[in-house]
């Protein structure tokens, strides 16, 4: 018996189809609102994948091998790299007296093979070989005489200052170990090492760990005196930074000009740590810092907001904008760098720049952030809602972002206190985390002390020496 067709199917109904209809819309608005979700987040996954030290606070180091090209408030003078002319230079020079002097004399005559001993000499030529002398360690012996007085009473002499036990480390020896440890940022057991090989001196990672700490110790009236400095200075930086202390996130705090440097640790990045370093609450002065909101609520300072942090934040817009196309961050970015050009050469020049030039950047940098602002109004995502936030601040903190065109005692950036600041991430770099929060103090009070004596063009070995001794420079109170 033969198959017939196959039956056909059934048709839906009317009901059926529309009941099917409104099922894959709904499945549709799913589908959509979830693409636009998944956009959302690619949009803000690939922004923070763009970010770099150009457009972002991620440090040079993190940039890798492809380094960005920075966006610098400083002009091209087209000049090539390098020292340029009459730059004084650093070779090596031939000293008058040196320590020894060798005599060398030919052997016999190059035409015929004739000694020349006895011959007269018609020319000396002169070669220096700058070297180290060997390296061991001087040993002082103090012998403290006593004598026997008729009386029968025996009187023994005083040690001199500083010789406190029968054998000890001297005052250089401790200050080495300083140098290398919190100067160098060698390790305690690398620091005894290289004194071990290179000195011949035996020491432990617990006696550098004692020699730094005794190091420290004796700042207290350093940093009360910079501290007074500080707050006393008509215009200063702040910065803060993590460092690793005992396994979890601290914060180093920073307050500095070009003459004085103080640092601390502190377990809050806020307004207790910035209180901690002493700083900020007795200032009055001009406080150049980032837009990080805590050091807003020192009013009784005038602040410089960091046009070097702005200019990275619109870097990360003009990063995202199509390729070929206006966008608002560019004019912004661009009329701040403008302005402090003029603020440079006015200040470098001494000649009162013309009031139309700033004005007409001025205009600029306000358009493009009142563009911004209208662009990025919607606020629909977190990246739109930062831009959004990043062109108010534009428009809301003008006065702050461009106090240095009125002031130009005041720096459009805060470069000064991230250069001060950077030593501590080095130091983590290199030797990694402090096992203790005393431990990091102690390194931020002794790192104060070398960064202000560079300032004042002091040899920091021989400042540490004054350190060990117990008499540690002091700047001078003007």
């Amino acid at each position: 018996m033969s198959d017939g067709p196959p039956a056909s199917p059934p048709v839906p109904s009317y009901d059926e189809l529309a009941a099917l209809v409104v099922s894959l819309r709904a499945q549709l608005v799913e589908t959509a609102a979830a693409l636009e979700q998944a956009r959302v987040r690619i949009a803000e996954l690939e922004a923070q994948v763009a970010k770099n030290s150009r457009n972002s606070a991620k440090p040079p180091s993190s940039d890798g091998l492809a380094k960005p090209p920075p966006k610098s408030l400083r002009k091209k003078t087209g000049r090539r790299p390098g020292g340029q002319g009459g730059h004084p230079g650093s070779t090596l020079r031939m000293l008058a007296e040196p320590d020894v002097r060798l005599r060398h004399e030919p052997g016999p005559c190059a035409g015929c093979g004739a000694g020349l001993a006895g011959r007269p000499v018609t020319r000396t030529e002169r070669r220096q070989v700058f070297d180290l002398p060997e390296l061991r360690p001087h040993v002082v012996e103090h012998q403290l005489i006593e004598r026997e007085c008729g009386c029968g009473t025996r009187t023994k002499a005083a040690a001199p200052a500083g010789v406190d036990a029968p054998v000890q480390y001297g005052p250089r020896v401790a200050a080495a170990v300083v140098y290398l440890y919190s100067g160098q940022f060698l390790s305690q057991e690398r620091t005894a090492t290289a004194l071990a090989e290179l000195v011949g001196i035996p020491i432990s990672a617990g006696t550098v760990g004692a020699m730094t700490a005794r190091a420290a110790a004796g700042l207290d009236g350093f940093r009360d005196t910079v501290r007074g400095l500080l707050a006393a200075a008509d215009v200063i930086g702040a910065d803060e930074t993590g460092l690793r202390v005992a396994g979890k996130l601290h914060w180093v705090h920073c307050a500095r000009t070009d003459k004085y440097t103080l640092i601390d640790c502190h377990a809050t990045r806020g307004s207790g740590g910035i209180d901690a370093l002493g700083v900020l609450p007795a200032f009055g002065g001009v406080v150049v810092h980032d837009a990080w909101a805590p050091y807003d609520s020192y009013t009784g300072a005038t602040h410089q907001l960091c046009v070097a942090h702005v200019l990275r934040e619109l870097q990360a817009v003009v990063d995202a904008a199509p390729t070929g196309t206006w966008c608002w961050a560019a004019q912004a970015g661009d009329a701040l760098v403008a302005l402090h050009r003029l603020a440079v050469d006015a200040a470098t020049t001494g000649v009162t720049i013309d009031e139309q030039a700033p004005a007409t950047q001025t205009r600029q940098l306000r358009h493009a952030a009142h563009i911004g602002i209208s662009q990025t109004s919607p606020r629909g995502t977190k990246l739109m809602a930062a831009r959004h936030a990043l062109a108010c601040r534009l428009v809301d903190r003008e006065a702050d972002y461009l106090r240095f065109t009125r002031d130009w005692r005041v720096p459009a950036d805060n470069n000064g206190s991230e250069r001060d600041i950077r030593m501590i991430k080095l130091r983590q770099k290199v030797s990694g985390c402090l096992r203790t929060l005393t431990g990091a103090r102690q390194f931020c009070a002794i790192r104060s002390y070398l960064s202000t004596a560079t300032k004042h063009s002091i040899s920091l070995f021989d400042a540490l020496v004054q350190l060990a001794e117990g008499r540690p420079w002091m700047p001078a109170i003007s």
